[in-house]
């Protein structure tokens, strides 16, 4: 199995196939979409343009849906839900389509969206996911970061090295394929003692401090592998769950 990661979706180029792809985008958006699973979510559709997700969620009767909308780390006007995994509780998810857009992460997912196989994946499932990926016996798996407006993502890359280290640790054939997932590793090396306090000093978590009180949010996205819930992409731009 050989195991690829690119720091966001402008990083993967144009002619790279993979049967797999993994999403990950720690502060928040793959993090709040397991624990929207695992509170009975129906399902997950992603888009990048509001006016399009606006005009989708009209197609379903408004007790069946539910809006997490979020720029910069704030609550889209006029949307249910910013994008915290603490606000997808199951008084409010449960048996719904939730339609999602997020600074960063359905951008990845957008990128990825033709490949055979996506995952989303956040810490508190990792080994979920991981064992999915074992089970499906892959060959090329693209692990993708969702980075912060095109920019490098130290929390995104803390989750690449932790799945790299769990499927490395498995016993299975895989193949670290590029540098980018070395550093990876050597990342998750250094603060898997530490999952919370990697959160927090990276730039993306001193920024969603910066705007408030989210010590929860990072108590919860810092959870490791207390999730069973594989989210897979069903359909173009859409998430069901495992």
């Amino acid at each position: 199995m050989k195991l690829s990661y690119f720091h966001g979706a402008e990083d993967v180029p144009k002619d790279f196939r993979s049967d797999t792809a993994v999403v990950i985008d720690v502060l928040r958006a793959t993090t709040t979409i397991a624990w929207a699973f695992t509170n009975g979510a129906d399902s997950v559709q992603t888009f990048i343009d509001l006016k399009e997700l606006q005009q989708e969620s009209l197609k379903w009767p408004v007790e069946q849906r539910l809006l997490i909308g979020e720029r910069g780390g704030k609550t889209l006007k006029g949307f249910d839900l910013g994008n915290s995994p603490l606000g997808v509780t199951p008084e409010i998810v449960k048996g719904k389509r939730i339609f999602m857009s997020t600074t960063n992460g359905t951008k990845a997912l957008n990128r990825v969206r033709d490949f055979n196989n996506v995952y989303t994946l956040s810490l508190p499932n990792r080994s979920a996911v991981a064992e999915r990926i074992l089970l499906d016996k892959t060959d090329d798996i693209c692990i993708l970061g969702s980075g912060w407006e095109g920019s490098y993502s130290l929390e995104d890359s803390l989750a690449a090295g932790a799945l790299a280290s769990f499927l490395l640790e498995s016993g299975s054939e895989s193949i670290v394929a590029n540098d980018e997932l070395n550093a990876a590793l050597a990342l998750w090396h250094f603060w898997k003692d530490d999952l919370q306090g990697c959160l927090r000093v990276a730039s993306h978590g001193q920024r969603l401090a910066g705007i408030g009180n989210h010590d929860d949010d990072f108590a919860c996205c810092s959870e490791l592998d207390n999730l069973v819930v594989v989210p897979y992409q069903s359909e173009p731009g859409v998430l069901c769950a495992y």
